[in-house]
């Protein structure tokens, strides 16, 4: 999982390096930089008073003593002054001079705070927005697993509109799954009761609907649909004993991308997609395969038939699938946009712990 947002305390992650959101003299504060410092022990604070100090945007490295981490990367984040005043540049900065010096020291693993998010005012959403943004366009160019490290619960897009479609569709979809059992339901016992009541029912149901037929006759008790027309067993049969490796590198193929392009843009690394490839049998989790299905641009059938190869469907019942298959009819296949909504409603990310 090369990007993960994760609820954790940043002290406690076993990486290679953990990233502070330090103050300008790098002597330690509150917040993220005050618990980092008591974490680390003294030693951390006689290293930082040997830096000089640290200017808004810019990043320097100490050891991390007697935190899990090898390193810490220190950085300071722009106080927010309303927007206007270079606060986006600056923090943009933070993350990607901090993943430079990450990368000098051949780190593999970095966890992140949301910089700039607490005491210095910066608005969390647009806090998170820059942070996606800044990480992900290292990553496209770059191996590394990073974390972005959330202590509590962060309200990043309950106030925007994104978040309230999505809320509004798994809403419908909840309702619209809800009132059809409920139908079926009151059928079967009308059957079993009343034959009468029964076609007076149906007969209501189809006087609502657009282009409803019109009632001559009474209609007979419902009955098996006509035969349809035989399908093409041989191209079925073909297509089902494809595993989900070998549709996967098909699909790859015709939508004309390279490996590392569409393990990238599914949030996947590269260690498993090579798994993935070399395994004919690879029996991947539904979040990995929706992950690929963003990746690769599938249409929603698409999605199902791939599901499908990795022996899965997609469920109105799960709030998960619900809000993928929002993302994939609306055609909005940004793997990371959709993590933060996936993370704002506790749900796996795609990417995330996969296999």
């Amino acid at each position: 999982m090369p990007f993960e947002i994760i609820r954790n305390d940043i002290t406690q992650m076993k990486v290679d390096a953990i990233v502070n959101a330090a103050n300008p003299s790098l002597l330690g504060g509150g917040g993220v930089d005050g618990a980092i410092h008591r974490a680390a022990g003294p030693q951390l604070l006689a290293a930082c008073r040997k830096l000089g100090g640290c200017l808004p945007g810019e990043a320097k490295i100490t050891e991390g003593y007697q935190l899990p981490a090898r390193y810490v990367i220190h950085t300071v984040g722009p106080v927010w002054h309303g927007g206007q005043n270079g606060e986006q540049a600056l923090l943009t900065a933070c993350y990607e001079n901090s993943l430079q010096l990450a990368l000098a020291f051949q780190c593999e693993t970095v966890a992140f705070p949301l910089i700039s998010a607490g005491a210095y005012g910066y608005p969390k959403d647009q806090a998170m927005a820059v942070a996606m943004d800044a990480i992900t366009h290292f990553l496209f160019a770059h191996d590394m697993t990073v974390y972005l490290v959330v202590f509590g619960r962060g309200e990043f897009l309950t106030g925007k509109k994104l978040f309230r479609d999505v809320q509004e569709y798994i809403d419908d979809v909840y309702a619209a799954s809800h009132t059809q059992k409920n139908t079926e339901r009151s059928r079967k016992m009308l059957w079993q009761r009343s034959e009468e009541a029964a076609l007076l029912m149906e007969k209501e149901l189809m006087a609502g609907r657009d282009n409803a037929p019109s009632w001559t006759d009474a209609p007979a008790p419902p009955m098996a649909a006509p035969s349809a027309p035989q399908p093409d067993w041989e191209r079925l049969l073909r297509e089902t004993d494809v595993g989900f490796s070998q549709a996967l590198l098909r699909l790859i193929d015709e939508k004309g991308m390279t490996d590392a392009q569409c393990y990238k843009r599914a949030n996947i690394d590269r260690k498993l997609f090579s798994k993935i490839r070399s395994n004919p049998a690879y029996k991947p989790s539904k979040p990995t395969v929706f992950a690929f299905a963003v990746a690769l641009k599938l249409t929603l059938p698409e999605t199902k038939r791939l599901l499908d190869h990795a022996g899965f469907s997609l469920s109105h019942s799960s709030k998960f699938d619900i809000i993928l298959e929002y993302f994939i009819k609306e055609r909005r296949y940004d793997v990371y946009e959709i993590n933060e909504v996936l993370f704002q409603f506790d749900m796996p990310l795609l990417g995330s712990n996969a296999s």
